[in-house]
């Protein structure tokens, strides 16, 4: 029987296999390696993210993305948008270097055994059917984003050729010569109607929002001490809430579920990046403050009934795009079987399961990580830079339940492999 099986080969799922080597695991990791960036993020893309809080972790610290771009003979500076493409050529670099070997197949079912650990069904990648069952005794579940993708409900009733979710296109150029409209106003929905504009595609935004929110330029690193105390850098943006949300997972995880669901629903709302603003807006058609609140085919095209503290108005489109973001749940994974997803404990009415400290749910031995993660951790978990403080603290779960660990290993302490040589967290990572 396996030890341990991750299921996903994003940042989050090769941070935590790196980590599982290097506790002397070996884990088998199932997923294409960093398919959300390859297959769901077009050309001419960028993070909105900084580079320095864009790092996957290992247990040393020693790829880091300032690493691989040394390899290639770029530099990936503060303040300077990083391209999409460099940063899924680094999560592969990361693969091939600090982790061990990624099996790309698709994970098609976890269920429980009776007599405890799990059976993990796994595709044929030459039939696209179950192939094998791998039997393990923990399973992480680091799944992305992809299958929490929302689409609004008026939206669901239409064919699949007229809407799609942003996360759903590699590739914009089919949408030449056509009229799309982008329903969001968050990052996605901005930058994909602006490289739709830019290439030629009559392209319309609808928002619910009264106003689009745009992030500012980041002071530099060093700065002022006085301005810096005011204004704290942290990886999910300046300011000492984000710092809070940043820096303090395990705090945030402590507090009653009712607020970190308020929380989680509501802090780091829909923003542009800076670097962004000034093309979309001499390019994009806006229609701010209105909702979609119906829509069926019409000749070939799509209506779309929008209303407004104005009134109600229509447009006609021949694809609609819902940039509107992500809402984990186990149920729409798709992967764990009837029984034991009724018995994992959630997050309110969230649909994500509650963790303890070591990302571990309520059945013993299932851990998760990311998106599904962040109803429990905090915001953090909604961005690469949470793998960092992910990954050691699953794999110190995973040891505790197996029993592999020396001694029981508390919440923050260095992980074992770390005391030999790797830089210790800070005091804050204890929380």
């Amino acid at each position: 029987m396996q030890d341990l099986v991750v299921v996903g080969a994003g940042p989050y799922g090769l941070s935590i296999a790196s980590h599982a080597a290097a506790a002397g695991l070996q884990p088998r990791v199932f997923g294409r390696p960093m398919a959300a960036w390859r297959d769901g993020m077009p050309p001419g893309m960028f993070l909105k993210s900084e580079p320095w809080a864009s790092n996957l972790s290992d247990p040393k610290g020693e790829y880091g993305l300032a690493a691989y771009a040394a390899t290639q003979g770029v530099r990936t500076p503060h303040g300077v948008p990083l391209p999409v493409g460099l940063f899924a050529s680094y999560g592969l670099w990361f693969a091939a270097k600090a982790a061990p070997p990624v099996e790309e197949r698709t994970v098609t079912a976890v269920r429980a055994r009776a007599g405890g650990g799990f059976e993990v069904a796994v595709d044929d990648p030459a039939t696209g059917t179950d192939g094998e069952t791998v039997l393990a005794r923990t399973v992480v579940l680091a799944v992305g984003v992809r299958p929490f993708a929302d689409i609004p409900g008026p939206l669901r009733a239409l064919p699949p050729e007229r809407v799609s979710h942003s996360v759903d296109h590699a590739d914009l150029t089919r949408f030449k010569g056509m009229d799309v409209t982008v329903v969001g106003a968050g990052q996605a929905a901005l930058e994909t109607a602006t490289l739709l504009a830019e290439q030629g595609t009559a392209v319309r935004v609808v928002a619910r929002s009264e106003r689009l929110n745009w992030n500012t330029l980041p002071p530099p690193l060093e700065r002022p001490m006085g301005e810096a105390a005011r204004t704290p850098h942290t990886g999910l943006g300046c300011g000492w809430k984000n710092w809070l949300y940043a820096r303090t997972p395990g705090l945030f995880h402590r507090l009653p579920a009712s607020t970190r669901t308020r929380v989680f629903t509501s802090a780091l709302g829909p923003a542009g990046a800076w670097w962004l603003r000034e093309r979309f807006e001499r390019a994009v058609d806006l229609r701010l403050g209105e909702n979609v609140v119906a829509a069926a085919p019409a000749k070939g095209r799509i209506r779309l009934d929008l209303l407004s503290g104005r009134g109600s108005d229509a447009v006609t489109t021949d694809h609609v795009i819902a940039a509107t973001g992500f809402t984990p749940g186990l149920d729409r994974t798709g992967l764990l079987d009837e029984r034991l997803r009724r018995r994992l404990r959630t997050v309110g009415a969230s649909g994500a399961p509650e963790t303890d400290a070591s990302f571990e749910t309520s059945h013993p031995g299932l851990f998760v990580a990311g998106l599904l993660s962040a109803p429990s951790f905090g915001p953090s978990m909604r961005f690469v830079y949470g793998a960092t403080y992910t990954a050691g603290r699953v794999v110190r779960g995973v040891r505790r339940r197996l029993g592999t660990g020396s001694r029981h290993v508390q919440p923050g302490e260095p992980h074992e492999r770390l005391a030999a040589g790797a830089a210790q967290p800070n005091w804050m990572e204890r929380f």
